[in-house]
Order: C-alpha cells, then sequence, then structure tokens
C-alpha cells in the first residue's frame, strides 16, 4: 500500500557525537562559510535490494525533472575517496530520500549515511521497500562496529521510523506509482524549502 508523504513528524533532540572529524568540522562551521548545495536531493539505498530498481528509477525520474539527485553508482568515479565524496555529498544536498530494504540494515555503509542525513538535520523522505518501519534494527556484527557506533546506528534508525514515509510491496504495488509519487513528495519539500530561505532571506533585509 502506498501512502503520501506531506508532513513528517519533528524529529527529536536527541544529540549523538560524530564519529567523522572531516563531516563534523563541515558541520559546526558556520552558514556563510557552508559551501553550495550541489544536489538537491541524496538517495540513500542498499544497492543489492534496490540498485536495479527503484534507486535508478528514482534517479532517472528526478533528473528528468531537472532535479539535481546524487546516486553513488552515476555521481561517483574511479578514484573517488569513498567515504569522504559521500559525506560530502549528503552535506551539500538539500534532502534525502532513504531507501529501506531488508538488507538495509546488514549495511555499515547504509547506515552510516543514514546516521550522517539524520546528524545533519536533512529533510528525509523514508520509503519503506518490502519492509516494515518495525523491522528496522542493527544487523551489523559487534565485531564489526563499536558499542558507539551502533547506538548511533539505532538512534538514526529510530529516527526514520518516526518519520512518515511510503511504503512499497513489490507483490502487490506498482514500482512506478511510487516512484512518480516519491517525486512529487521531494518537489514539493524542495518548494518548501526555497520558500522558507526567501523568508529568511527578506527577514535579514528589514
Amino acid at each position: 500500500m502506498i501512502s503520501k508523504v506531506f508532513d513528517f513528524i519533528k524529529k527529536s533532540k536527541s544529540s549523538i557525537q560524530l564519529n567523522n572529524t572531516p563531516f563534523l568540522d563541515l558541520l559546526s562551521s558556520s552558514s556563510s562559510t557552508k559551501p553550495k548545495a550541489l544536489y538537491d536531493v541524496f538517495i540513500n539505498h542498499r544497492g543489492s535490494d534496490t540498485k536495479r530498481n527503484i534507486a535508478t528509477l528514482l534517479y532517472d525520474n528526478l533528473n528528468a525533472r531537472n532535479i539535481r539527485p546524487f546516486l553513488d553508482s552515476k555521481n561517483m568515479k574511479p578514484g573517488d575517496k569513498l567515504f569522504d565524496h559521500i559525506n560530502r555529498a549528503i552535506f551539500t544536498s538539500k534532502v534525502a530520500i532513504t531507501v529501506f530494504s531488508p538488507n538495509y540494515c546488514d549495511s555499515y555503509f547504509c547506515l552510516h549515511e543514514l546516521a550522517l542525513i539524520m546528524e545533519s538535520n536533512k529533510r528525509v523522505i523514508p520509503i519503506f521497500f518490502d519492509i516494515k518501519p518495525s523491522q528496522l534494527d542493527v544487523m551489523i556484527e559487534k565485531v564489526t562496529c563499536s558499542d558507539s557506533e551502533i547506538q548511533r546506528f539505532r538512534w538514526a534508525l529510530q529516527e526514520a521510523k518516526d518519520t512518515v514515509g511510503l511504503t512499497f510491496d513489490s507483490c502487490k504495488g506498482n514500482l512506478s506509482e511510487v516512484v512518480k509519487i516519491a517525486s512529487d513528495v521531494i518537489v514539493e519539500r524542495l518548494v518548501e524549502l526555497e520558500d522558507e530561505h526567501e523568508d529568511v532571506k527578506a527577514l535579514e533585509e528589514l
């Protein structure tokens, strides 16, 4: 069943420390020194589950609307530093879409991206692709992550669970429909951000 998203639950004020120093430096810099947005939307996803379906379809749909999406397989090239490139893409995106899927929580990279998205207070549109929000939990073994990282990932997952999103069942749903709805919502969120920016700018000029 697909549900439209037009209002999001306000993020909690939980404070989680970033383990990535370069990114922390970016977040703590003043608004005047923050880099200009390079992308409109960052697509966070589990490649093995969604790269050949919803993630690429979303990327193509957004591109066709003249929206600048970031998808690792499309925007990264050989020689790019993985974490540096991903971190900067998240920081310089206006909104994020997170595609949760059955193997999402097995991936350190997916959870790392999600935590950065939540810590940077992006507007997030979750898509629960063949998985329910209640099924989301960190599935990485403790031998590969510290306790603090696991706590950080669980906090980020809880933030996602507390955000109204789209649900999709591949056995029943229409993939093109959920892609269109998600793209429509992204456009709405970008328009809202632009309006807020104009309001702030107008107040500063008073």
